[in-house]
């Protein structure tokens, strides 16, 4: 039965019956923005031949720095992971706001590199020679404060590294090995302008003829802009132009990404715009060069700066390619973790399991001595992003639990959360709709309606509408949803946007045997 209802619903899902993925790409040779609603914060992205590759912000959730493909730059599959988790302790809970920042991706003499800094950690690079395959993750400097590094190798040989610190305002320039792997000097300021670009960070280098580009968002996540930086020395002076605004657009702070040009001779920008509990999401602008400078997007207002686009014409690639998006819902028939999905913090092998249920995720009860289900300190949630404006998502959970207080549902996570979880009480099982929140290091979780159960499967669904109000339900037999519950409106964690996703947790001081069985999750 299992194989046969998922052949009907990878059918259901081609034909576009459950689907709730955004699609940027029109089929008539055009596109629509943004090419991803999906928090991939911070996008940076490159050409190597007749492929693209993106990476983007992973903050505390692992595996961490995301790396996705296009042959298009507007049709995205996610393909790994720039590392499994890292190699700290600190990591191993949910270290909220911490993790990578900003990565930057290069191609450099047949290797991939990728450099983020952690605000505590300091600078790390990873290479690899096939950006699908395991990274060489490199700690190059235990330091803090840093944050958005850049590489950058010119002509004559000698490399370079550009960054910004935190709470921004200032740009750094040092030299570097040519491997990549070791800084050679301490740095020196090159640009410092806060009457003109205020909050200057997330840096980007490279050469274009004999001018040195930056660019650089300033201005702040919410209501910033673009900013471009030449100069014919590398290390200044530079002059400034801001090249992308969000003028009488709806596109609030467009800004921080990539620039990539064409075989054809076309170049484009990737930048993200922050939508609160949806993350950052990702859109894409044509670039016109004037002057030497380049233009993003369209210059509606006539005043020298260019606007978002919301459609435009798809990049001149010389071909058409079939319509792609990051994939979603799970069947859990794979010997691995989707690659769409993400823990909250370093995950371990014994968290779960894909066959001892084969066709099932296993969430093992995960000891996490918290109060009533409180989520915020919870390593083993499994989640992953928003991927619409609106979906609605489901799960069906057979729930083993050994101890009383073990909890197993469907989640939505950020710095407010709502669940709908099974529990085992001291006499029975009942099904719950909590919500939670964390403001200022004061977190709590609130059980606003329960049901008693009679058996240990059920169905748990979340719809969530185009402005993040959440609403749960539940069926006993997969057909007939009965509401639980209140509404409530979703919220975006710390630099990360409000994720979907699963968990088993048990909150006594013994350890439990228990675990459920989740047996699809569908979007």
């Amino acid at each position: 039965m299992k194989t046969f209802m998922h052949t009907v619903f990878v059918l259901l899902l081609a034909a576009g019956a459950f689907s709730a993925d955004w699609i940027a790409d029109l089929g008539n040779g055009r596109y629509k923005n943004p090419i991803l609603f999906a928090d991939y914060s911070d996008p940076d992205v490159i050409r190597v031949n007749d492929d693209f590759y993106m990476v983007a912000s992973s903050f505390n959730v692992m595996p961490g720095i995301p790396v996705l493909h296009s042959k298009d730059l507007v049709n995205w599959t996610i393909i790994g992971h720039v590392y499994h988790k890292l190699p700290f302790e600190e990591f191993d809970k949910p270290n909220h706001g911490r993790g990578s920042w900003a990565p930057a991706i290069r191609y450099h003499e047949g290797n991939f590199y990728v450099y983020f800094c952690t605000p505590y950690r300091g600078l790390f690079m990873a290479s690899a020679k096939d950006p699908a395959g395991k990274w060489d993750l490199h700690h190059v400097v235990d330091v803090e404060l840093w944050e958005d590094p850049c590489p950058f190798w010119d002509d004559d040989g000698n490399a370079y590294l550009v960054r910004s610190k935190l709470r921004a305002d200032v740009l750094y320039l040092h030299r570097m090995s040519p491997d990549g792997r070791r800084l050679l000097d301490n740095g020196r300021v090159i640009y410092e302008n806060v009457d003109r670009q205020p909050v200057i960070e997330g840096p980007k280098m490279l050469k274009i003829d004999e001018w040195y580009y930056i660019l650089a968002p300033a201005g702040g996540v919410p209501t910033g802009w673009q900013t471009v930086l030449r100069s014919k020395n590398i290390y200044g002076p530079y002059e400034d132009k801001i090249v992308l605004h969000q003028g009488n657009t709806e596109i609030n702070g467009p800004h921080q990404g990539g620039l990539v040009s064409l075989k054809s001779g076309e170049w484009w920008f990737m930048h993200f715009q922050d939508r609160g509990p949806y993350g950052r999401i990702v859109h894409l602008q044509p670039v016109a060069w004037k002057d030497g400078w380049p233009l993003m997007g369209k210059d509606i207002n006539d005043d020298g700066i260019g606007e978002p686009v919301a459609e435009w014409k798809k990049p001149d690639i010389g071909g058409t390619y079939p319509v792609k998006v990051p994939w979603t819902s799970d069947e859990f028939e794979s010997k691995k973790i989707g690659l769409q999905w993400q823990w909250h913090a370093n995950p371990k092998k014994e968290w779960y399991s894909l066959s001892e249920a084969p066709g099932f995720l296993r969430l093992f009860a995960v000891k996490n001595l918290t109060q009533n289900g409180n989520l915020w300190r919870v390593p083993n949630l499994l989640l992953q992003k928003f991927p619409a404006p609106s979906f609605t998502v489901s799960t069906r959970i057979t729930f083993n639990p050994e101890l009383p207080g073990e909890k197993a549902g469907l989640v939505i996570m950020g710095k407010e959360w709502g669940y709908l979880a099974v529990t085992k009480t001291d006499t029975d099982l009942e099904l719950g709709m909590y919500t939670g929140t964390y403001f200022q290091g004061y977190d709590k979780t609130e059980k606003i309606e329960s049901v008693k159960l009679k058996k240990d499967t059920c169905y748990l669904r979340v719809y969530v509408t185009d402005n993040a109000v959440c609403k749960f339900s539940y069926s006993l037999d997969g057909a007939i949803f009965r509401p639980i519950g209140k509404e409530f409106k979703a919220a975006a964690g710390t630099w990360i946007g409000s994720k979907a996703g699963l968990f088993h947790i048990n909150p006594n001081i013994k350890d439990s045997s228990g675990f459920s069985d989740f047996d699809w999750f569908r979007f």
